[in-house]
Formats: structure tokens, sequence, C-alpha cells
């Protein structure tokens, strides 16, 4: 986070609870593809593994190389695919196919706004039909641009967390927009 704040959003690791608290937005057993915008240390990476269907796959996108070698190696798991790119790059990873559920801890509000907008644009566009966007922030700030793209936005808050984190469910891309 010091050596590079608009990269990492988190001075501390989100806890479990909070990972949990996101992950219990979405329903993962039926989930074929799900991607994960921002690895980190891979604390959402590990629960969603957790979460998984046999057949389905994780695409996990991190722009630090190092990160990104790093969680690979220490979860290996068959279903994880991580991929030293940005979140913005997504859908060529797609080959076709859409995204079951999108996990983001993207630090939303640090992000270049061409980078945050290029993010928040592409996301209604790769989901499923029936499928929702998890999202984690520290802040608010980011609900006025989910709002735009999602005809449906639950918030939540995840008190126990180091900040308290606010969790958004999106669902419902909104047309024009997608």
């Amino acid at each position: 986070m010091i050596s590079n704040p608009r990269q990492v959003g988190a001075v501390w690791p989100t806890s479990r609870r909070a990972v949990n608290d996101l992950l219990d937005l979405g329903d993962f057993s039926r989930a074929r593809t799900v991607l994960e915008f921002g690895v980190g240390a891979g604390v959402y990476t590990e629960g969603i593994l957790k979460r998984l269907h046999p057949d389905a796959k994780l695409l996990a996108f991190e722009v630090d190389g190092g990160m990104a070698r790093e969680v690979s190696r220490r979860l290996g798991d068959p279903k994880l695919e991580v991929i030293t790119d940005s979140a913005e790059n997504a859908e060529e990873y797609l080959e076709g196919s859409k995204a079951d559920i999108i996990v983001s801890s993207l630090p939303f509000t640090t992000l270049p706004e061409s980078v945050r907008e290029d993010i928040l644009d592409l996301a209604p566009r790769i989901l499923a039909p029936s499928g929702s966007m998890l999202v984690l922030q520290y802040s608010p700030a980011i609900s006025a641009g989910l709002l735009r793209r999602f005809a449906t936005v639950k918030q939540r808050l995840s008190p126990i967390n180091i900040p308290p984190a606010l969790l958004f469910a999106c669902e419902d891309p909104v047309k024009g927009r997608a």
C-alpha cells in the first residue's frame, strides 16, 4: 500500500469475516466461470475456490506479477488461472463466454478515472444474463457508478474489518451501458 497506493487499496488485509460476507452475496455452487479483479494476497481467491463447483474455473486478475505468481504457487488449484494483466482486458480471456460472477476488491476510488470507468463499463458486458458482480470497497463513492450500470445494487456493511467494508451485489445490467 505504501509503495503503490493507487494499485493496493487496503492498508490491512481484509478480514476473513468481510471476505465471507462478500462471497455470501453470490451463488458460487452454480457458477462455472468466475472472475476476480484484484487478487492481491489471495484472500478472496482462496475463499472463492472453496465455494466453486468442481467443474468451474476462476480467472483471477492481478497486475503485480510477483503477487500473481505467489498466489498461484501457494494455492495451486487446477480451477485457478492467475492472470498478470489488468481487469480492463478480462474480456479477451473469456474466449466468447460470459462470467457468472465477478468479484472485485479493486480500489476504485484510487484508480485512474479512465481505468475505473473502463472496468465498470466492462463488467455488465461480460456478465451472464443472471450474473452478479460482488464489490468490496472502503468508501461509498463507487455506488453512483454501480447504479448507472446495474438496475439492482444491494449494499451492506461488514463491520468486522479494519476499516469496516462496504459490500455491493450488482445484478441486472442497465440496457445501453453493457
